[in-house]
């Protein structure tokens, strides 16, 4: 799988933890690698969403303090779905049921093991494409997408 990486310079912190896990997978670093440059998690949500939105990527890794910011910030991209996690079920689940492409995770809220941990549920996932409720439920969240696009209510 092709996957992206990016980190603010919080997020660094986690860096080496992150691109351990995907060892294996052909990984896109989006940067950066050092914490004493500030480094907006805005900036690097908007890196990471275009890497998906282009199809360069498949599903990336981002990196801040909290996780918040950043998934704050990757959602505001269309077709990006992007999830905090800080637990295994979630990071795995997001996958299987919302075809979340973004983890987002918190170099302050978990530790190395746990990240590795994360990422490997993450890209070990799959989306569920069985059960059409899944499905159903992505097609919902597009078209709020594309009703609210410029964050006022259009009708269809």
């Amino acid at each position: 799988m092709r996957i992206a990486v990016a980190f603010d310079h919080r997020g660094v912190a986690l860096r080496d933890a992150v691109l351990e896990a995907l060892a294996g997978h052909d990984v896109v670093d989006l940067g950066t690698d050092s914490p004493e440059v500030r480094v907006d998690y805005p900036d690097k949500a908007r890196q990471v969403g275009e890497a998906i939105q282009s199809g360069d990527v498949e599903r990336a890794v981002l990196v801040c303090g909290s996780g918040v910011g950043a998934a704050v910030a990757a959602c505001k991209m269309a077709g990006i779905r992007a999830s905090i996690c800080h637990d295994v079920y979630s990071a795995h689940q997001g996958v299987e049921h919302d075809d979340m492409n973004v983890l987002c995770l918190g170099s302050e809220v978990v530790g190395a093991s746990v990240a590795r941990e994360l990422v490997a549920a993450f890209v070990g996932a799959t989306f569920n494409t069985v059960e059409s409720r899944y499905a159903a439920r992505l097609e919902k969240v597009a078209a709020m997408e594309k009703e609210m696009k410029g964050g006022a209510f259009t009708a269809a």
